[in-house]
């Protein structure tokens, strides 16, 4: 099963941005440090990434089964990230990224 997770869109200034989507939209901060900010916006989520750290993807959370499958079709090795999380980036046919990613069991902070 696929489910969109979150949309990361890249900033060259994370705390700046941040501000920008809590002034504009009322968003609610899941996780922030220099490189990344992790946003609640309405029923979804944002990322706020650097150039540095990540490309501008959309990311569909999925079971570890799916990931490993997915991995294995693709040919790429499973990432795991700083929060806990582990998963891949893939392209699709027109050059989009898309990241797949899966939750460490009872993980709870950016679910919210």
């Amino acid at each position: 099963m696929f489910e969109l997770d979150h949309v990361a869109v890249q900033t060259n200034d994370i705390a700046g941005s941040v501000r920008w989507y809590l002034e504009h939209f009322g968003a609610q901060v899941l996780y922030q440090d220099a490189t990344w900010a992790f946003l609640k916006l309405g029923q979804g989520k944002l990322a706020l990434v650097t150039p540095s750290q990540h490309p501008p993807h959309i990311a569909l959370r999925v079971g570890p089964d799916e990931l490993e499958r997915a991995a294995t079709r693709a040919g790429k090795p499973i990432d795991r990230h700083r929060d806990g999380t582990t998963g891949i980036y893939i392209e699709d046919p027109q050059g989009n990224v898309v990241e797949l990613i899966c939750y460490p069991p009872r993980q709870t902070v950016y679910e919210k």
